[in-house]
């Protein structure tokens, strides 16, 4: 029997084929082909290949930019979180988010998916099972052409006399004009794991973002830190796993239950927040993360379905006591022996720790350079986020000090508080491409503003060429007439 699928997807790429010629895309390259003692430059060197960094490459080739390639460290189809570190069943997001689309219906989740299984299909689906987004990501990888380097670990970037970016990447040089970090949750930072932790064994403590044995858990007590969507999602895979016990400690007295942002998500949000004045942006973003994002109703529901998993409220660990073959777990309620802890929170932004930054991160303006002691006193993580220009370039802290700036944007989760949540997820990371791929077409044309002005001036190729009209002596006479008439 043939593979309908395999006919489906066939099908699918020629519509998307057929609809990218109809919108014109993508457009003709436009920029000069620049070459540096024999090596090639990259218009554009994407850091990150998931889905900021596929969606970005995809924005900036339908505007006519195609030398640019993308670098990830992990190998093909694991880029990501999706089959890493995620340990949730399915997406959190609605399916019928048109995500990395850009606009062409051809190109969503939701034609890719009916391509394969049907419309009923689609229709029974509640969620996507994040397996099958990673499957969809794989295919969007093929049919926008990205140029993906995997195994690709940049090291450094730094800045040359001649203008240009050199990135170390695997020990070799790349130069480019211009970089984009697609870098995702931790691409500033790192995953925060409490100094508290570092007290005992580290064969005892992990962070949910960090790959470790599920199955090793089986028969185990397992305690989860934190009262979001992660911690819940560690929780049940970890019971899932057979472990004997799995206890989350929550520092609040509940558990966090509006969505804020949700709530108000809108068109006018996602284009209009870029244009807000910097303290309602505060305002918004500071109250967000006071409030905090509750985990999924069905995540909570994955872990609450096991009798042997136990939620302590106002419970923060304040100590952990390494036993040898165990740890205790020290809270304000009861001590609590564990034999592996999660931590399941989140990540912090500290530009000073990620090497390949060391030679631009002291010259990057953050929020915490643009409002007052009281406020960079009371949200000190969000202090620490870079404050970036209108199309997601990095701004200098002293000016003058590093040019170099203007030409490195940070579209990854960090970019939040200055363009609100096009970079934390998948719902409007279109928009948020599109505004990186127009001001990065922008600043790459006024750049090479001399060369297109030399082309136009140059430009010889006739529209006409003398035999359109017949007796042209006679048109000459009378619009000579004509035009003296008129004086």
């Amino acid at each position: 029997m043939p593979d309908t699928r395999l006919h489906g997807l066939e099908n699918l790429e020629a519509r998307l084929a057929q609809d990218l010629a109809w919108l014109n895309l993508p457009a003709k390259s436009w920029l000069n082909p620049l070459d540096v003692e024999g090596q090639g430059v990259l218009d554009v060197a994407i850091i990150g290949a998931g889905l900021c960094g596929l969606v970005a490459a995809a924005a900036l080739r339908h505007l006519g930019v195609d030398n640019v390639e993308l670098f990830d460290r992990a190998p093909e189809g694991r880029e990501g979180p999706w089959v890493t570190y995620a340990r949730m069943r399915t997406l959190r997001t609605a399916k019928a988010a048109s995500g990395p689309a850009l606009g062409v219906g051809s190109l969503t989740f939701r034609a890719w998916y009916e391509a394969q299984w049907g419309t009923d299909a689609w229709d029974r689906m509640d969620l996507a099972p994040r397996e099958t987004w990673m499957d969809y990501l794989v295919w969007y990888r093929k049919v926008t052409r990205a140029k993906v380097n995997n195994g690709a670990d940049v090291t450094r970037i730094s800045m040359r006399e001649d203008g240009l970016l050199e990135l170390t990447i695997s020990g070799r040089p790349v130069l480019a004009r211009r970089v984009v970090l697609a870098t995702g949750l931790d691409g500033l930072g790192a995953p925060k794991l409490p100094a508290i932790a570092s007290g005992v064994n580290r064969a005892f403590v992990a962070h949910s973002s960090d790959m470790f044995d599920l199955a090793g858990l089986a028969g185990k007590r397992v305690g989860v830190v934190g009262a979001g969507a992660s911690a819940m999602d560690n929780a049940a895979a970890a019971l899932e796993a057979g472990a004997a016990s799995v206890d989350l400690f929550v520092r609040r007295n509940e558990l966090p239950r509006i969505d804020k942002f949700t709530g108000v998500g809108s068109k006018g949000m996602t284009h209009g927040f870029c244009g807000l004045p910097d303290p309602i942006k505060w305002e918004f973003i500071n109250e967000g993360d006071r409030a905090a994002v509750p985990p999924p109703r069905h995540s909570v529901r994955r872990v609450s379905a096991h009798d042997n998993a136990r939620l302590h409220l106002e419970s923060s660990i304040v100590g952990l006591q390494d036993c040898g073959d165990h740890i205790v777990a020290q809270t304000p309620k009861g001590d609590y022996p564990l034999d592996f802890l999660i931590f399941a929170t989140g990540f912090g932004i500290d530009l000073a720790s990620r090497p390949e930054l060391a030679d631009i991160a002291p010259h990057i303006l953050t929020w915490g350079d643009r409002v007052d002691d009281q406020r960079r006193a009371a949200n000190p993580q969000l202090a620490r986020a870079p404050y970036l220009a209108d199309d997601f370039t990095f701004l200098e802290a002293e000016p003058g000090k590093c040019p170099a700036l203007s030409s490195i944007a940070c579209f990854a989760y960090p970019a939040v508080p200055t363009h609100g949540k096009l970079t934390s997820g998948i719902p409007a990371v279109s928009d948020g491409a599109d505004r990186l791929a127009k001001g990065m077409v922008r600043s790459l044309f006024v750049e090479e503003a001399e060369a297109h002005l030399q082309r136009f001036m140059t430009y010889q190729t006739p529209e006409l060429v003398g035999d359109e009209w017949p007796d042209a002596d006679t048109v000459h006479s009378t619009a000579s007439t004509s035009s003296a008439q008129s004086l």
